[in-house]
């Protein structure tokens, strides 16, 4: 059952965002209060969230994150929803983190799972268990952040429908990454909860994931060029193929010097930073340790291909 995605406040575009950073890796307040205003002014953005992995939430200490939702907060004024990654390994922990959002002018969180699944995994019930300690104890809207199925902390559909009964959790960024399962879960969703949106995050897989059932996107790439995001988002979600395929066809070239048909990674993340403070769109692209910079060749490669494809640079 599709929803009308035009009107519904967590359906539609969704940027995650880069994070600023000064030289010493301090962040860089100015940068960021002016790349969310930027952000917040492109027609067709319902949203933007920041700490997520986009955003380098790994690498800022607890208070930064706060920090970081204040100012996004502060400069999008209301204009669009504000969404604050939160990442823990506990339920206490992830309560602390999803309050102190909240209390920075947070609309809703994006609860990633424990990564000491990642390695030891879990069961269902502490997977569906987590998402109710923090909606009881926080009390704040949840975007479950749905990893890939090849991992030990991505979600089976059973536990994904318990999780739409919790009446804080508002929305799935689904992140599966297994097509062969994709529609046959979207479905099952929507026929349990059909007022919770589905949004991709499969900036590899953008189109496909849209077409076969999606009610939006929240996407790093959306951080990048939220233009033509919210151009090919929309025409796929209007069901109009002709469309979608041109806009997509403007994306190819970019993806491919982000991504190189990968999906999102950390080196992915300091591409896409990289070519968004080339084109002048970006105050620096300084990365937080552990992270190094990038290498003179790979930034000259950036700059190559960022020309190449029509789009210049002026550093």
């Amino acid at each position: 059952m599709k929803l009308n995605w035009q009107h519904h406040p967590w359906a539609g575009v969704f940027p995650a965002t880069l994070c600023p950073f000064h030289e010493d890796e301090s962040i860089d307040e100015a940068g960021l209060r002016q790349y969310m205003k930027e952000l917040a002014s492109v027609p067709g953005i319902k949203g933007v969230v920041c700490n997520g992995h986009t955003g380098e939430i790994m690498s800022l200490r607890l208070q930064e994150r706060q920090h970081v939702t204040r100012i996004t907060a502060e400069a999008i004024g209301g204009r669009v929803k504000v969404v604050s990654g939160v990442s823990a390994e506990g339920s206490l922990p992830a309560i602390d983190d999803a309050l102190a959002a909240k209390e920075a002018g947070a609309d809703a969180i994006l609860l990633m799972p424990a990564h000491h699944w990642l390695r030891f995994g879990r069961t269902p019930e502490t997977a569906v268990g987590f998402f109710q300690d923090v909606a009881e104890g926080a009390d704040i809207p949840i975007i479950v952040h749905q990893y890939p199925a090849w991992t030990k902390a991505g979600y089976s559909l059973e536990e994904m429908l318990e999780m739409v009964k919790i009446p804080q959790v508002i929305c799935i960024k689904m992140g599966t990454r297994d097509m062969a399962r994709w529609r046959w879960d979207y479905e099952q969703l929507k026929e349990a909860a059909p007022d919770v949106p589905i949004l991709t995050c499969h900036d590899e897989y953008l189109l496909a994931s849209l077409l076969e059932g999606s009610d939006g996107a929240l996407i790093g790439f959306a951080g990048f060029v939220p233009e033509l995001m919210v151009d090919v988002v929309h025409a796929a979600l209007n069901n109009d193929l002709i469309g979608a395929r041109k806009a997509r066809s403007q994306v190819d070239a970019l993806a491919r010097i982000v991504y190189n048909f990968g999906e999102p990674s950390s080196d992915a993340h300091q591409r896409m930073k990289c070519a968004r403070w080339l084109m002048g769109r970006f105050p620096s692209m300084t990365m937080r340790r552990p992270l190094r910079q990038l290498p003179t060749v790979e930034i000259d490669k950036i700059r190559e291909s960022l020309e190449a494809t029509g789009y210049p640079c002026v550093h």
